[in-house]
């Protein structure tokens, strides 16, 4: 779960942007292959700006738990 949540919304909007780029290239018959590249790239690092701080907790999180489970299991 923790995947899905850390991970989504990269993934979310990345695809988004490609899909509005790739229709975009599709209407006006541009057929540059990296031009998908830039817009994906800014997208990433404004999510990760954005949410990175959420994300990091999430993972530190998830990080404890396992210690604390590992713990349990071995003590």
């Amino acid at each position: 779960m923790t995947g899905f949540v850390v991970g989504g919304p990269i993934l979310g909007l990345s695809i988004l942007v490609g899909l509005i780029i790739a229709v975009f290239q599709a209407a006006t018959s541009i057929n540059e292959q990296t031009l998908t590249f830039v817009p994906k790239i800014i997208v990433i690092a404004l999510v990760l700006i954005i949410f990175g701080n959420f994300m990091m907790q999430k993972l530190v999180d998830l990080t404890l738990r396992l210690f604390e489970v590992m713990a349990v299991m071995t003590g």
